[in-house]
């Protein structure tokens, strides 16, 4: 079969299934490991599918935005350790900032006993939060029915009064060339400000948003601190030069 052929072939099966393993592609296209290897990664550069560990997905459109209930069951193990690790950056007497998001929420059980004060945009986050006795701000606005965020001009009215020791966030795509993505261009305005508000910044995210592009950029790498799990060296290797990189092991 020919290397066109091939990649052909290769996106009809992503297209059909949206992830594809590695040992169903040798079969499939009855070619060695190393053919498929150099055929994801030529692929990939084209910017037609994402390598993952054991084979390749799909790149997410830019304006794909899963639902909180998605999202949720997604890695959810991997955004529990990042969470712990980023609450651990949070000290007695700090003002934060802390996003809506699945990844932010879980934050939330390992802000117990801290003396803190809270503002927010995560409908999710509010009653979590004053189940712990923490102070906490509301921003206002309107709120998006899929992610539950607060969004829109007196969400960031509200925002531009505030001032934050810290601000954490959710993301839905970190490029090396493009920074910290999200699609909705309004939500995206709320962490822009919120970042530009906050002494430091901490951005959650899990292996699966690294080479995703969304929508709308909030953040260059060199403006936050990325907290992500264990990604694969030369990953890691490439965004330690761009970027403050906090990574956990799970």
């Amino acid at each position: 079969m020919l290397t066109i052929e091939r990649h052909q072939k290769i996106l009809d099966l992503l297209k059909k299934r949206t992830i594809v393993k590695m040992k169903e592609l040798v079969e499939e296209l009855d070619a060695s490991e190393s053919t498929i290897r150099r055929d994801l990664t030529d692929l990939e550069g084209e910017k037609k599918l994402k390598r993952i560990h054991g084979g390749a997905t799909l790149l997410q459109k830019k304006l794909d935005e899963p639902s909180i209930a998605e999202k949720t069951v997604k890695n959810s193990h991997e955004k529990k350790r990042i969470a712990e690790e980023a609450a651990t950056f949070i000290e007695d007497g700090d003002c934060i900032f802390l996003d809506a998001g699945t990844s932010t929420v879980e934050m939330i059980p390992f802000l117990k006993g801290k003396d803190i004060v809270v503002v927010t945009n995560g409908l999710t986050n509010i009653a979590l939060l004053a189940d712990l006795n923490i102070t906490t701000h509301v921003i206002g606005g309107y709120v998006k029915a899929g992610t539950k965020a607060f969004v829109g001009r007196n969400a960031i009215r509200t925002l531009e009064t505030f001032r934050f020791d810290k601000a954490f966030l959710g993301v839905n795509g970190v490029s090396e060339y493009d920074g910290c993505t999200t699609p909705d261009p309004e939500e995206a305005f709320i962490k822009e400000h919120a970042i530009a508000r906050s002494r430091q910044s901490y951005v959650l995210s899990d292996h699966s948003k690294f080479g995703e592009v969304s929508f709308s950029k909030f953040a260059d790498l060199d403006e936050i601190t990325l907290i992500t799990s264990n990604v694969n060296e030369e990953i890691t290797n490439s965004f330690r030069t761009i970027t403050n990189l906090e990574v956990v092991s799970l």
